[in-house]
């Protein structure tokens, strides 16, 4: 297993800077996901742990020793692929070979290696069929064998699940799963479904721009976002973003949003005068709440065990509603939203979050 140590990382092209100044521990063991849009950088930051590509600034550190120029080949790291490429004319047992038998590695070693990432991926009953005569789920398979294979110290999957169907995709994250807590060797996988980080991660890193947003655990990052571009790409549905004024008395500061009535905020470490109020879709209540609006039933969606409701506002915003099936409003009926403070994410007028005073009890 490996560590990583990225010490102002930066990545450009010419004058065009893809990746700004990035600093990361990456722990012994974990598995951590980069995730965030297209475009945000994190396959280049990928391919530069991997060796593809070469650094512009900064370090990158592999168990304590500097890697910057050190070749792919020797820094003991396999990658996975957004695409299998595996060799059509060979079998799979061929496939997961290849690699090893151009190591000129013992014949010995290289069957047992090939045997035990067959057990772990559950394909031996696959070795002697063609790629062509394999479904997607079983290619992805093969490909992460190749992987396995060379027993590195690091894993790197880029975007292994993309060519799957919806139905292969969750099948293969939850293989994933398995093989990590039977390898427990570092990896690192780069996704745009935050789904995938939010259900494979050990820790995730939320990237914009080629720059960090915010690394935590998969709870941190949902619970405490940091600003307002993690809470809005982490979670599903999408969180609820209210625009907010605040205005000062003798009483304390008061906080009012649109189509509902003004209210205290509990003590904040700071207020500014414009301010962003987000909400999770399922704390929203219906009928009842610390703050409450009328609001009419615009779309809901049936989802078996769960009901998305899309609710209108008089002053024409949208929030969502997300709950288990009860007795689902119909569209267009006029109902009642509730939320209450203690399920409120402030956020600054610079979107930063603004974190609650604890108040300590005095003895």
């Amino acid at each position: 297993m490996a560590g990583l140590t990225l010490r102002n990382l930066g990545k450009s092209y010419g004058a065009v800077s893809i990746i700004k100044g990035l600093n990361l521990e990456i722990r012994d063991g974990e598995f951590l996901v980069l995730v965030g849009p297209s475009g945000c950088g994190k396959s280049t930051l990928l391919r530069m742990i991997a060796g593809i590509e070469e650094i512009t600034d900064g370090t990158l550190s592999i168990d304590g020793q500097i890697v910057n120029d050190l070749p792919a080949s020797k820094r003991h790291l396999s990658m996975v692929f957004q695409s299998y490429a595996l060799y059509p004319h060979m079998s799979v047992r061929k496939n997961l070979a290849f690699g090893l038998q151009n190591l000129r590695m013992d014949r010995g070693e290289i069957d047992r290696r090939v045997s035990e990432a067959a057990r772990i991926l559950q394909i031996e009953p696959l070795l002697d069929r063609k790629p062509r005569q394999l479904s997607g789920g079983q290619k992805q398979r093969v490909a992460i064998g190749r992987s396995i294979v060379r027993e590195p110290k690091l894993f790197l999957f880029d975007e292994p699940l993309s060519n799957l169907d919806a139905e292969l995709r969750v099948q293969m994250r939850v293989e994933l799963a398995a093989l990590y807590q039977r390898l427990r060797t570092t990896m690192i996988y780069v996704t745009h479904d935050q789904v995938e980080a939010m259900t494979l991660a050990s820790r995730i890193v939320v990237m914009r721009s080629g720059r960090i947003e915010q690394v935590g655990t998969p709870e941190e990052l949902y619970t405490r976002p940091a600003n307002l571009f993690v809470a809005g790409f982490i979670g599903s549905p999408k969180i609820n973003s209210l625009a907010a004024t605040v205005s000062r008395g003798g009483g304390g500061p008061s906080v009012r949003i649109a189509d509902f009535a003004p209210f205290s905020p509990p003590p904040l470490e700071r207020v500014d005068a414009g301010m962003t109020i987000c909400v999770r879709p399922e704390a929203v209540k219906v009928g009842a709440g610390d703050i409450t609006a009328e609001g009419t039933v615009k779309l809901v969606e049936y989802l078996g065990s769960e009901t998305l409701v899309y609710i209108g506002l008089p002053s024409g915003q949208t929030l969502l509603l997300h709950g288990p099936v009860m007795d689902r409003p119909r569209q267009g009926q006029r109902i009642t939203v509730g939320i209450d403070l203690a399920d409120m994410h402030f956020f600054d007028a610079n979107g930063e979050r603004v974190e609650p005073v604890v108040l300590r009890e005095t003895a």
